[in-house]
Formats: C-alpha cells, structure tokens, sequence
C-alpha cells in the first residue's frame, strides 16, 4: 500500500481490494469507525475526479473509499460486455462496502456512476444512509427524454458511435486520445495524467465502452422507480449531455427527502464548480 499527500489535508492510500478473481485499485482516506462515504466515478474519468472531495470529506470526520471501477482498474478488467451489465456493476459497489467491513454506506456518484448509483438506491435501498447524483437524473426520467425530447436525442447523438465495436476505439485512440482530451478541459494536468495511464491501457477503453453496449436498450436500468433514500441532485444547466426535460422528469420519483441544485455550470461539476459540490454534500450528508 502506498500513500499519497495532499498538502493541509489527510493522506489518500492507494489500495488494491480483492473481489474474487478481480482486484479493484481504490483511494481509501479516513477512519475506518467512521461512516463510510463511497465514489463512484463517470465516464471517460477514474478515481482520480474526487481527490479534493475525499480530502475535504475525511477531514469532516467521513471514512472515504472511491474505486476505479470494472474496467477501470487493470486486474479487474474482464473480457465481453456481459461482465458489465448493471447488476454486476451494483453488486461491485456492495462488495467493495462490505469489503471494508460496512453493510450502510452514504454513495455520491457522477455521470456512469450515478446511473449506477440510481439502480443501486432503487434496488438495496437498506444499503445507503445516503444518495448523491451528479449529472445523470432519476433514470426513468431520463429514459423519457431519450424517447420522447428532441433536445435530448440531440444531446445524447454521440451514444450511438460509442456502442460501435472497433470503430469507436479506434476514433477515441486517435492523436493520442484528442477526443478524451477535449472533454478533459477543466482538469488539472495531474487529473489528466492519471486518465491518460488508465485509457492507454488497450483493455480498458473497450471495458468502459461497454458500459453502454451491455446496458443500453436493455437494461434493468428502465425498471427503477420510487427512490426513498434522502437524495441530493446536482446538475449543470449548461449540460452537454443532459438536457433539462429529463431532469425535470425525475423530480416526481424521489419520494424520500430530496434536495435539487440547479447550477450554472456543464457536465464537469467537480472540476469547474467544486465550492457549491463541497457545501451541498456536506449539508446533505451531515442532514
């Protein structure tokens, strides 16, 4: 194990955690008689993405577990889409939490991992003190918008080129990742670096991909309904992929306590609006 110092703040471990034949690389930071806050990470980005969060939540007196997730992490990395359905991605998040000796955990989770996180509050509701989602709504609202609102058949156009074997690798890889690079705007360069050593790793490209070609079209994603864990939804009005129709939508299926924060802001919120993310999950953990 080794660790990583951030100046004025606790000290992120690197852990590598064992889930069978899969090994997960995490940032682990805090006391472990603490509460258990676990991260979940979007797409294309790791870990990496909450090391301030992680920082700030461990020194707020929060035990801190954010993995780099199938596919991401290189010895937990299986071959074909079928070892990314969303029941299997669920169940890694369970696991890694029951890992660390913790049956209830609060989840914050952006963008994949907040699809994630919706099926996980949905489905092992006894499992979480808390939600947060970043970006990506309630599902069935989202679901809606993809069926039924231009704007977000616009926004969402680009899914349609991920889910195309070799091709869309082979566009991504292109200059070194320029694509990816684009996206990665507003991330630091140590933020960028970390991204880069992941998706250069040829499986791993190709694993994250398919977290569209397992799940989408298919998905027991569409089967959620009623979220009664106490809820935080954050999202970015200036949202490339997210259009307000669906976040709207979402709304009515959180009948638990729920709290929305529109902000003025795009799809990368940790990066460009990290004061408001830090105050609000706060607020919503300590509630």
């Amino acid at each position: 194990m080794s660790e990583i110092e951030k100046p004025q703040g606790p000290k992120i471990e690197q852990k590598e955690i064992a889930l069978g034949k899969l090994r997960f690389d995490c940032l682990v930071a805090g006391n472990e008689k603490d509460d258990l806050v676990v991260l979940l990470h979007g797409f294309p980005e790791t870990s990496f993405m909450w090391r301030s969060l992680i920082t700030d939540l461990s020194s707020e007196g929060f035990y801190c577990l954010a993995p780099n997730m199938r596919g991401y992490s290189i010895n937990a990395c299986p071959k074909g889409k079928k070892n990314y359905q969303i029941e299997l991605l669920v169940k890694d998040v369970l696991d890694l939490a029951n890992a660390l000796g913790k049956s209830k955990f609060h989840l914050i989770a952006h963008d994949w991992g907040a699809v994630i996180g919706w099926q996980l509050a949905y489905t092992f509701s006894d499992s979480l003190i808390s939600y947060t989602a970043l970006s990506v709504p309630h599902l069935k609202g989202f679901y809606k918008a993809l069926q039924t609102d231009k704007d977000q058949q616009y926004r969402s156009r680009y899914i349609k080129k991920l889910v195309v074997p070799f091709i869309a690798e082979y566009a991504i890889r292109k200059n070194d990742f320029e694509a990816f690079r684009k996206l990665w705007k507003s991330s630091t360069k140590e933020e960028l670096d970390d991204y880069l050593s992941v998706f250069r790793k040829r499986k791993v490209l190709t694993a994250a991909l398919n977290y569209y070609r397992a799940n989408l079209g298919k998905s027991k994603t569409k089967e959620i309904g009623e979220i009664r864990v106490p809820t935080l939804f954050i999202w970015g009005n200036k949202d490339m992929a997210i259009g307000r129709y669906g976040v709207s939508e979402g709304h009515q299926y959180c009948k638990g306590p729920y709290t929305f924060l529109e902000l003025d802001a795009g799809h990368w919120l940790i990066q460009t609006r990290y004061p408001e993310i830090k105050e609000a999950v706060l607020n919503h953990l300590n509630t």
